[in-house]
């Protein structure tokens, strides 16, 4: 969804009232502690922040409306059960969990894995991954809404406000999934046979949606009314998809190849590989600055990157087996581990306030909004 300065929103937020398993505890024990990551290239660090926060941590979305970063957590690999989700409700300033909500259980428990937020209709959309669908939740009150099925396997999830659309991406199948985000009912499905689609983002000046087909090394574009998707090179095994301001330019986490990919989307090709670390996995774009963070999951580490320069400016190191980075409109970025590091085997949430920086050359303050 489009990004708007946090720190504005803060004020409005304070209006709001508050709001896979009963069994996982919420686990506000712990401390948060600080530490200056060791810059690379920049002559001061960013300042990282780390607390234990819950079991089987795997996304994050941060809700600019109530500023509550909302977290997955999901325990149980394949082929192994699920026994127990939480769909968590953070306090983005000091780390600690306002409120967890248990997913609806029908023999198996609806387990929630990747996530967004729709802060227009004040919801909460997830994936239940093994349960082959998605669903909504109140961002203020926690309540289960709607569960919709038939994504096959469903990976990520995107909203497009402006439109009412939300796309879902359909891994087992190939298939990207829209739902209208006030009826909830299905309204679109595209497939691309033989695709493994991940990681989205959408253009919402224009309404394009993009995947990361995982499985061919490329991009998957579905543009409004198109009935046949573009398809553009990208580095290998992209997990992960991000979009620049002006949504020229798309990024990809490259699990293979350990790289970001950017791509220019009006040529279609890739102008320049970037190596992060091992296991790239996922990709944020820093609105104001246009600088890219991507976590590198065997490398531990959140790698910050001027993609126009196409090179790593800094390198800040995470809690083990880090899986996902949401970054916001002041500088912050959210990285969940799955590092098992806390005092009762609990995933990390590690916060990252970036080093000052100026804006990319690239990125025109007119076309990010709320900078």
């Amino acid at each position: 969804m489009a990004t708007l300065n946090r720190r504005v929103r803060r004020a409005s937020a304070t209006a709001v009232a508050l709001a896979f398993g009963s069994a996982l505890a919420l686990t506000g024990a712990g401390t948060a502690t600080a530490g200056t990551s060791s810059g690379v290239g920049t002559p001061d660090g960013s300042h990282v922040t780390s607390r234990p926060l819950a079991q089987g941590l795997y996304q994050s979305a941060y809700s600019e409306r109530n500023d509550v970063l909302w977290a997955t957590a999901s325990v149980g690999q394949p082929p192994a059960p699920v026994t127990g989700s939480q769909l968590l409700r953070i306090d983005p300033d000091t780390l600690e969990v306002e409120a967890a909500y248990t997913p609806p259980a029908h023999g198996t428990f609806e387990a929630v894995y990747g996530i967004d937020v729709d802060d227009e209709h004040n919801t909460v959309w997830v994936t239940n991954t093994r349960s082959n669908s998605v669903a909504v939740y109140s961002q203020r009150t926690g309540r289960h809404i709607a569960t919709r099925p038939d994504v096959n396997h469903s990976r990520e999830v995107v909203v497009d406000e402006k439109r009412d659309i939300v796309w879902a991406s359909s891994f087992g199948d190939g298939a990207l999934v829209a739902f209208d985000s006030r009826t909830f009912k299905e309204i679109r499905r595209v497939t691309v046979e033989g695709s493994g689609p991940t990681g989205l983002a959408v253009n919402e000046r224009t309404g394009t949606v993009y995947a990361a087909d995982h499985t061919n090394s490329r991009i998957i574009e579905v543009a409004p009314g198109s009935r046949t998707p573009r398809l553009v090179p990208t580095g290998g095994g992209p997990l992960s998809l991000a979009l620049s301001a002006d949504g020229r330019t798309a990024y990809t986490a490259d699990q293979t190849s350990g790289t970001l990919s950017v791509v220019d989307l009006r040529k279609g090709s890739v102008a320049r590989s970037v190596a992060t670390g091992e296991g790239a996995k996922s990709v944020a774009v820093e609105p104001c600055s246009g600088r890219v963070l991507v976590v590198n999951r065997l490398a531990g580490s959140v790698s910050v990157v001027d993609p126009r320069a196409g090179r790593v400016v800094e390198t800040v190191a995470t809690g083990a087996l880090p899986n996902h980075v949401k970054a916001t409109g002041d500088g912050t970025a959210f990285v969940l581990d799955k590092s098992g590091s806390g005092p009762a085997g609990e995933d990390g949430l590690t916060r990252i306030r970036l080093s000052p920086e100026a804006p990319l050359r690239h990125e025109p303050a007119g076309r990010r909004p709320g900078c």
